[in-house]
């Protein structure tokens, strides 16, 4: 088990042709070999040389295509225009390293459960018990286009789908238990039969028989992420979560949501301690507090409005290029936004108006740009001061968005880390075997009969 005062460090990866700023494949010290194995391979390996905990995959299943109900702009100024397969991507990543954890994007509205449960084992054991699944509902029409339908499913529906998926994941991962495989050549005797079981659930959502066809992992299962910042969206996160992502736009927002959900896990019986939680973050650091405002000069400077209005219509479902830049949307509008309602619940809140306008979604989500998150800039002191203020009061650890890869981590860990290490608030080695045992998460027990 973790150090309690050992916070997390998570990096955020896309299987895209930029990093999380869209920009940044412009930026002239970007690799831009994002199709290759070997690309995720060194970016594994440097967080691995930083003890980074995890490195988990964003995604999503189209690309941006809302605004203007065209894709063209997204191909042309090539706003995640591209978008690999991130289970695969994960894979060469986590068998090009040997501690880090990997986690994956996959979705609870097009996939089957047991398809979901079973690929999720897999990586699990290919990687010696570092997988982590990051769990999703989708949220545009269109991905639900190119999964064959027409309608997207409403919000809190998504969730109740959503909720028995993750029953059925989990009875499936569950149904063997840690001693059923024997394996003994002499006896003849492959695994305990009394020891596995059928799943046979038959809900609202789903049908799945079993029985599940892989064994246990090292660490149980995989560990599950969940990024449910809205009422229903933080129930979930709640209730099956062990690493919980979110996005506070400042310290001032982040200690009370921080404590509320303390507060919530403990309400619930889980304990405030059993779930992690990581706030996103950008980090430009430099040798003088001058030359870290110069590299976020350069990186501000790449995105393009364009950037922020595609990505708005596509997270929100809702087509950007409709409305005049300063016309309010109508409470209909506003009641109709099928995307993350995260997002929307800021913009009132920020705004301080229940109808805002497209002006003050850019405003205040600033979407596509290094101000979606906070920014800890400075010096390796500075940067550590900033997280070390966080750390504790508004989060248990950080996700670490990538500015440009691969120098924004190569920085990270080159001059972050050894300032977080001198503190005594980063380990110096890894102290376990799976990704549960690094993080301090315990392994859940398979279901006995």
């Amino acid at each position: 088990m973790t150090n309690k005062r050992e916070m997390a460090l998570v990096a955020f990866i896309q299987a895209q042709n930029c990093s999380n700023l869209p920009s940044s494949w412009r930026h002239p010290e970007s690799s831009t070999d994002f199709m290759s194995a070997s690309y995720y391979a060194n970016i594994g390996r440097t967080l691995e040389i930083g003890k980074f905990h995890l490195a988990f995959f964003d995604d999503r299943l189209a690309i941006p295509d809302v605004y203007s109900d065209d894709f063209k702009v997204t191909v042309r100024e090539g706003i995640r225009a591209v978008k690999l397969d991130p289970m695969l991507c994960a894979t060469a990543m986590g068998l090009a390293t040997t501690h880090l954890g990997v986690g994956v994007t996959y979705s609870t509205t097009y996939y089957e459960p047991f398809h979901v449960a079973r690929i999720f084992a897999t990586l699990d054991h290919l990687t010696g018990g570092r997988a982590a699944w990051n769990v999703v509902t989708s949220l545009n029409g269109s991905e639900a286009a190119n999964f064959g339908s027409d309608v997207v499913l409403e919000h809190d529906r998504r969730y109740d789908r959503a909720d028995e998926f993750l029953q059925v994941v989990r009875g499936h991962w569950r149904s063997w238990d840690d001693d059923a495989l024997v394996i003994d050549k002499a006896s003849g005797v492959f695994a305990d039969a009394d020891r596995v079981r059928r799943l046979d659930h038959a809900g609202p959502w789903f049908k799945s028989r079993g029985p599940f066809t892989v064994p246990r992992s090292r660490q149980g299962e995989p560990v599950l992420i969940q990024a449910g910042q809205s009422g229903r969206g933080r129930e979930f996160a709640a209730k099956w979560g062990d690493l919980v992502f979110v996005i506070y736009p400042s310290l001032a927002i982040g200690r009370p949501a921080y404590q509320a959900f303390k507060d919530h896990l403990d309400a619930i019986g889980r304990g405030r301690d059993t779930v992690k939680v990581a706030p996103a973050v950008y980090v430009i650091t430099g040798e003088t507090q001058a030359e870290a405002e110069d590299r976020h000069a350069a990186l501000d400077k790449l995105a393009k409005p364009i950037d922020g209005l595609v990505l708005l219509s596509e997270v929100l479902n809702f087509d950007f290029a409709a409305k005049g830049y300063d016309e309010p949307f109508t409470s209909e509008e506003m009641d109709g936004i099928s995307g993350l309602q995260a997002f929307r619940d800021r913009v009132v809140k920020l705004s301080g108006r229940a109808n805002p306008s497209p002006r003050d979604f850019v405003q205040y989500t600033q979407r596509g740009t290094l101000a979606e998150f906070p920014v800890f800039l400075g010096t390796p002191h500075q940067v550590a001061d900033q997280m070390e203020e966080w750390y504790g009061s508004a989060c248990d650890g950080f996700v670490v968005a990538a500015g440009q890869i691969p120098g924004s981590y190569d920085d990270f860990v080159r001059h972050i880390v050894p300032e977080l290490q001198r503190r005594e608030l980063f380990r110096e080695e890894y102290t376990g075997r799976t990704l549960r045992e690094n993080l301090g998460i315990q392994a859940p027990t398979a279901c006995s009969r």
